[in-house]
């Protein structure tokens, strides 16, 4: 989390830091309009950026990943910027028309401005004669861009509506980066705040391009076909497997991959629950019905049924060396412990029956009871070697830090690996936290919410 707020706020410090360069005040504003265009400028720059960072974060990167900790923090990040562009954006249009109206009203007086100077660059003049319809197309667009952010910041707006009108923004962006070209003070093009600024929107202009014409990650996509299907009525989850015979590389246990079943639909994220064996080549993916499309999947799928596999992506992957660790799933947030339990019963299977050395307790909490699924998660945690904990909420009560200690003496060896609901993963967090566990370096959480 601490990485994605750095980078959050980076940028529009460095925004600032590059518009502050330009002199902005080098001689006092003379009046309120012409302190009216700097803001102007400035809330401009910020909202573009922020909505460029946007576009490019939409093609899921690969290279920031490492940095960011998993696409899962990137889409967090990519939020915040939505977020964030809209803020300023809305800033923006108030600096641009309140003043206007506050002219209208009888508040200010407009000063008598004379003949602007015929520029010498012929871009600039092509600029000039093209600049009030950039400003009505921006202001539209902005308009366009508020509405839909505002859809896709509600979670209540079913995910079909969602990835229908989400793509719209690409389009939206277009409009906003000619506007942004056009209505950029000219003289800073060719300044480092032109630079930055004209790869933003060049790259978001590139990603807007790759967002409408449907080919997000189309690289990283392998065709692959339905061989099982099983449902637990008592938790309501679908286990789905999927073989995939060629061009899927592998993936560690932990990480997610987007599955298109439907392309009207689009794809959907969901976590890997099995380990990869490239003899098999088989993905395992355990889906709880959550949403109107994870309700209708059970009708819709069928086994022979072709699918659309995109990944793998994440870096929840229980890379460290402490002795211990300890893991807790909440609900489905199980899926990702399945996997890395497959992974030690193959490990063991290849060191002939030897188990990894590292000690690990496992904290399943549940407010819904499958019997048929708890059996077979012992049995595979007992194949793991790991020490099992089921969780009932109606039963057991609700899980916190103390329980966990009680029961894991050696805490402050270990790390903790959580996923499951945000909130409950942040007062475990701070609870551990207050305890004395060093958790930027040990607590590890996965932020599966990708909007």
């Amino acid at each position: 989390m601490q990485r994605i707020v750095i980078s959050f706020w980076l940028v529009p410090a460095l925004l600032t830091v590059l518009w502050l360069a330009t002199a902005p005040f080098a001689a006092p504003p003379a009046n309120f309009f012409q302190f009216r265009a700097i803001m102007v400028q400035y809330t401009g720059i910020l909202a573009v950026g922020c909505m460029g960072l946007c576009m490019i974060l939409a093609l899921r990167p690969r290279w920031p990943e490492p940095w960011l900790g998993g696409l899962d923090k990137m889409y967090r990040l990519h939020k915040w910027f939505g977020i964030a562009a809209l803020v300023t954006g809305v800033v923006h249009w108030l600096w641009a028309k309140g003043p206007k109206w506050a002219v209208g009203w009888g508040w200010l007086e407009r000063p008598v401005r004379g003949p602007k100077p015929v520029p010498d660059n012929l871009i600039e003049q092509l600029f000039r004669t093209v600049r009030g319809f950039a400003e009505d197309v921006g202001e539209w667009a902005f308009y366009a861009a508020a509405l839909l952010i505002a859809v896709a910041l509600l979670t209540r707006i079913s995910y079909r509506l969602f990835f229908k009108t989400h793509r719209i923004l690409a389009a939206v962006f277009l409009v906003l980066a000619f506007h942004s070209v056009v209505l950029l003070n000219f003289r800073d093009w060719a300044s480092p705040l032109g630079l930055v600024t004209a790869l933003l929107l060049a790259y978001g202009a590139w990603a807007a391009v790759v967002v409408l014409r449907r080919r997000v990650a189309a690289h990283r996509q392998v065709g692959g076909e339905i061989v099982s299907i099983h449902y637990y009525p008592g938790v309501r989850v679908l286990e789905t497997g999927i073989h995939v015979p060629e061009g899927w590389p592998g993936h560690k246990s932990g990480q997610f991959a987007f599955v298109t079943s439907d392309p009207s639909e689009g794809a959907h994220p969901y976590t890997i629950a099995s380990a990869w064996n490239d003899a098999e080549r088989r993905i395992t993916f355990v889906i709880k019905e959550l949403g109107d499309h994870t309700r209708r999947l059970r009708d819709r799928l069928q086994a022979g049924q072709k699918v659309t596999v995109e990944g793998p992506y994440g870096c929840f992957t229980f890379d460290d060396d402490c002795p211990r660790q300890i893991w807790v799933g909440g609900g489905i947030g199980i899926t990702p412990f399945i996997a890395r339990m497959q992974h030690r019963i193959l490990q063991r299977e290849a060191a002939g029956g030897q188990l990894p050395k590292q000690s690990i307790d496992l904290f399943h909490t549940t407010a819904e009871v499958d019997e048929s699924a708890l059996a077979r998660l012992r049995a595979e945690a007992e194949a793991a070697g790991i020490r099992l904990h089921i969780l009932i909420d109606s039963r057991d009560g609700h899980l916190g830090g103390d329980r966990i200690r009680a029961l894991v003496p050696e805490w402050r060896e270990a790390s903790l690996w959580f996923c499951g609901p945000a909130g409950f993963g942040a007062a475990l967090r701070h609870d551990f936290e207050t305890e004395g566990l060093p958790v930027k370096r040990r607590f590890h959480q996965e932020l599966f919410a990708m909007r």
